[in-house]
């Protein structure tokens, strides 16, 4: 069946039968529903789409290229929820996602080969062959939680501030021995020295600063402990490393609430207490948050609002590349924390007796 087919059924010609897939407001409500039901009737299904995305000279699609595997948009709570977001704030546009992961597979190269419209580079390094491939095609790009590429728009969290908030509380407990519990997939693991120069993706470095600085300058003892991946089960490790000795930290900051959910499960096994023998601070906000028990102490973001954001941004780069109208400057959006504590974190045992 082919648009032709249609046109002689009606009755009308080939370009009315495209209006009324492509422009249906060049129809009539009755010719399009009329076109429409004739082509149901002969099973066509439409123009082709890539007939349809030169014609209309945007394809209807934005990419995401994500930090490692397809996978972990699905696994964790925060990407999954951005995502989320980031597809309801899009949706009215007509504009759908197209996830690529950062490696190809044979001749098949996502970054290179998928039509879209423009792409959102999220937490992803920026020295992959996936990202060269889309500057090189020259689209549109918004950077997520991380560095924008000279010319492009960003929109990053507040991980300095949050993680500051997070070590400031703990200090204000009365905390001296404090613990941080991060991550990098391709750094150092196990304990480390110093975690400020332990490598890491921008938002690791990021929260490590706001950590290290506060403590350092409140005149607190710091250990660290680095995992390869942001899961309840590499937390659950690091906090072993870290809890597991004589000289164990009263206070563990987190990378996230998944990994501070291990922590607790770790101190559990080791018989302490939370928060009498150790207090446990998550990052996120997340849904975890609040079923832990105790409920996790966190350094909250709206999901929702970094969603809204990256869509903006990311419709704003299209639609000035799409008229030729260049940006004044990128648009850059820092977007705020908030701590909020619950019951997982208390003054050390040693300072509620000297009080």
């Amino acid at each position: 069946m082919t648009l032709q087919t249609v046109a002689d059924k009606v009755g009308v010609s080939r370009m009315t039968v495209s209006n009324a897939f492509s422009r249906p407001d060049q129809l009539s409500s009755d010719l399009r529903l009329r076109i429409l039901a004739a082509a149901e009737e002969l099973g066509y299904v439409g123009p082709d789409p890539a007939g349809r995305a030169l014609a209309r000279g945007t394809t209807g699609a934005v990419g995401v290229l994500l930090t490692d595997s397809l996978g972990m948009a699905f696994r964790d709570e925060i990407a999954s929820g951005f995502f989320g977001a980031l597809a309801e704030e899009l949706a009215p546009t007509g504009l759908a996602l197209a996830l690529l992961p950062t490696r190809g597979s044979g001749e098949t190269i996502p970054a290179r080969d998928i039509a879209m419209d423009g792409a959102l580079v999220y937490a992803c390094a920026g020295d992959t062959p996936a990202l060269d491939w889309l500057v090189r095609r020259r689209l549109p790009l918004v950077f997520v939680e991380q560095p924008p590429l000279p010319g492009y728009a960003s929109v990053v969290l507040d991980d300095v501030g949050g993680a500051a908030a997070g070590a400031q509380h703990v200090l204000d407990l009365g905390h001296r021995d404090v613990a941080i519990l991060t991550m990098a997939p391709h750094g150092e693991h196990g304990l480390v020295a110093d975690v400020a120069r332990a490598s890491g993706s921008y938002v690791d470095r990021a929260r490590v600063r706001g950590w290290t600085e506060t403590l350092r300058a409140g005149g607190a003892r710091v250990s660290a402990a680095q995992v390869p991946d942001n899961s309840e089960r590499h937390g659950y490790e690091g906090a072993r490393l870290l809890l597991d000795g004589p000289d164990r930290p009263t206070a563990i900051l987190c990378f996230s609430d998944l990994m501070a959910w291990g922590v607790v499960h770790a101190a559990q096994d080791l018989g302490l207490r939370v928060p009498e023998d150790v207090s446990v601070v998550g990052f996120d906000d997340s849904a975890l948050a609040a079923r832990i028990r105790p409920a996790l102490t966190t350094v909250r973001q709206d999901l929702a609002a970094k969603g809204r954001a990256a869509a903006v941004a990311l419709t704003r780069a299209i639609e000035a590349a799409r008229t030729g109208t260049p940006l004044a400057e990128p648009l850059e959006t820092v977007l705020p924390t908030e701590l909020v504590v619950r019951r997982s974190t208390a003054a050390p045992r040693v300072t509620a007796r000297a009080g």
